[in-house]
C-alpha cells in the first residue's frame, strides 16, 4: 500500500478499509448473518440511542425484535412503529413500561439496553439472569460497587455483555491502530491527552409542573433521587444532573479514556487525581461540573483529561478527541479522522471516517442518526454475534468498560474530595482512605436494592 497521505485517504474513501478491517476482524461482508431461526432481541430505553443501537443489530444480523420497554407511552409506541418498518417480519413488537415484566415474559437471545446511566446497572444485571446476552450502553454503571456487580453477573452467568465504547470497532482507527501503532511509529510512548471541549452541557431554571400522564416519572426514576418534575427529562436534561449520571467525563471521557487503554493496552489508573468544577455557568439548576482536569496515572504514562463547556477547543480540529505523545511523533483522533504527526522529516497521514451510506441507504433517512458512528456500531454488533458463537470475550466486553467508567467516576469523587485517589479493584476499596470507599456506592431509593457483586 502506497503509504503517502493522499492514497490512504482515497483507500478509505473508495472503502478499500472497509474490506480491510473486517478481514482483520474475521468479519468479512456486512450482511446478515443467517441463522437458523431469528434471534430474540428486545430493546429497554426506546429513546433516540436505544432505537439507533437497535437500528444497527437490524442491519447486520437475522433478528426478530419481540419487545420494547419505555416509561414514556408516547416514545414507546413511536419505536414500534419505527422498529416495524426496519425489521423483516414487520411485526410490531410487544410494548411494555416495565423492563422487568419484558424480561419476565420473554426469551432473548439479545437484550440492548439504552436507558438513561442511573438504571444501566440493575438492568443489565437482570437481563444477564434473565439468559440474555447484552449490548449495554456506556457508562456501564454511576457508581463503582454498580459496575463490579455487572461484570460479576456476566462472569457468573456466562453472558456476553458488549459495552457501547464503539471507538474499538471504528475503521479509521483500527486502520491508525495497525500502521502506527504496532509497527512502532510513535516509538516510546509516555504521555497522553484526552478532551471534551462541546458546549453541552444543558441549564436552565424551567419550572417545576405537573407530570404528563404518558410518563411514569417514579419509574423513570427508579433507584435514582426523585427530582421535582421540570419537564420532559429525555436526552440532554437528565444528563445535567449528578442524580442520573456522571456529568461530562461520565459522558464523554469514558469514550476518549477507553480508547486511549485500548490502543495501548493500558489497565486500571494506579492513581487518579481530579480538580474543577462549576467555575462559569452557573446560573442555571445543573450541577455537573463544567470544568474538569482529571490526571490518571499509569506505569511510566499519565493520561490527562480536560473538559470546558465554554469557550474555545485548544485544537478547533480536535473538540473530542485524543492525542498519544511519543519521542518520534503524535496520534490524534476522534470519531472523525486520525492523524500521525511525525516529529522533524516525514509526512503526516491522515486515516479518514468510513461512512457505508451507499450499502445502508436507509442511514440517510434515519432522524438523528450519527452518519460517522453507524460502522463502529454495527461492528460492534457484528462482534457480539461472533462471541455469542465463539464464547472469546467481545472487543468491548463488561471489564473494559468497567474500568473505564469507574476510572471516570473515581476522578469525579478526586474532584469532590479534593484528594488523589488509589482504588484497589480486588479489595473493592479506595486503598487508605473510608470516606472515599463508602462513596464507591450511592444510596439507592427504596425499593430498589443496590446490587452487590458476591450476590447478583
Amino acid at each position: 500500500m502506497n503509504t503517502s497521505n493522499y492514497n490512504r485517504r482515497q483507500f478509505l474513501k473508495t472503502g478499500g478499509f472497509a474490506t480491510l478491517a473486517l478481514a482483520s476482524m474475521g468479519m468479512m461482508g456486512m450482511n446478515p448473518i443467517q441463522n437458523e431461526k431469528p434471534l430474540k432481541v428486545a430493546l429497554i430505553g426506546s429513546g433516540w440511542y436505544g432505537k439507533s443501537d437497535l437500528f444497527r443489530l437490524i442491519q447486520v444480523a437475522n433478528v426478530d425484535v419481540v419487545a420494547l420497554c419505555d416509561v414514556d407511552q408516547n416514545m414507546l409506541k413511536e419505536a414500534g412503529d419505527l422498529v416495524s418498518k426496519r425489521q423483516k417480519s414487520g411485526k410490531i413488537p410487544k410494548l411494555y413500561t416495565d423492563y422487568q415484566e419484558l424480561l419476565k415474559e420473554n426469551k432473548l437471545d439479545i437484550t440492548v439496553i439504552g436507558t438513561p446511566d442511573h438504571w444501566h446497572a440493575l438492568q443489565a444485571i437482570a437481563a444477564i439472569k434473565s439468559g440474555s446476552h447484552v449490548y449495554l450502553q456506556k457508562p456501564i454503571s454511576v457508581d463503582v460497587i454498580e459496575g463490579e456487580a455487572v461484570v460479576a453477573a456476566a462472569r457468573k452467568y456466562n453472558k456476553m455483555v458488549q459495552v457501547g465504547t464503539q471507538r474499538r470497532s471504528t475503521p479509521h482507527l483500527l486502520e491508525a491502530k495497525k500502521q502506527v501503532l504496532e509497527s512502532g511509529m510513535l516509538g516510546k510512548i509516555s504521555h497522553a491527552e484526552v478532551c471534551c471541549y462541546y458546549h453541552m452541557r444543558a441549564n436552565g431554571n424551567p419550572p417545576v409542573e405537573p407530570v404528563p400522564a404518558f410518563l411514569d416519572y417514579d419509574m423513570w426514576t427508579g433507584p435514582a433521587p426523585l427530582r421535582p418534575y421540570d419537564g420532559i427529562p429525555h436526552t440532554r436534561w437528565w444528563r445535567t444532573f449528578m442524580e442520573y449520571g456522571n456529568g461530562i467525563p461520565g459522558d464523554m471521557c469514558v469514550h476518549m479514556l477507553d480508547t486511549v487503554r485500548w490502543l495501548l493496552g493500558l489497565g486500571w489508573p494506579k492513581k487518579i487525581t481530579a480538580t474543577g468544577g462549576i467555575y462559569v455557568q452557573k446560573e442555571g439548576k445543573s450541577n455537573i461540573a463544567d470544568t474538569q482536569t482529571a490526571i490518571y496515572e499509569f506505569d511510566g504514562l499519565n493520561v490527562v483529561w480536560q473538559h470546558r463547556t465554554w469557550g474555545n477547543p485548544v485544537d478547533p480540529e480536535y473538540p473530542w478527541a485524543f492525542k498519544i505523545f511519543g519521542e518520534k511523533g503524535t496520534l490524534a483522533g476522534s470519531t472523525m479522522k486520525a492523524e500521525f504527526i511525525p516529529i522533524g522529516k516525514g509526512e503526516k497521514i491522515l486515516f479518514d471516517v468510513l461512512y457505508e451510506k451507499e450499502q445502508y441507504p436507509e442511514d440517510l433517512t434515519e432522524n438523528r442518526i450519527e452518519l460517522n458512528a453507524a460502522p463502529a456500531t454495527r461492528r460492534q454488533m457484528q462482534n457480539l454475534l461472533n462471541s455469542m458463537k465463539t464464547g472469546e470475550l467481545p472487543v468491548a466486553d463488561i471489564e473494559q468498560g468497567h474500568i473505564s467508567t469507574a476510572s471516570c467516576i473515581l476522578a469525579n469523587m478526586s474532584m469532590e474530595l479534593g484528594r488523589p485517589l488509589v482504588y484497589d479493584p480486588k479489595k473493592r476499596i479506595v486503598v487508605g482512605d473510608e470516606e472515599a470507599t463508602q462513596k464507591l456506592r450511592r444510596p439507592y431509593r427504596g425499593p430498589w436494592v443496590h446490587p452487590e457483586p458476591d450476590n447478583v
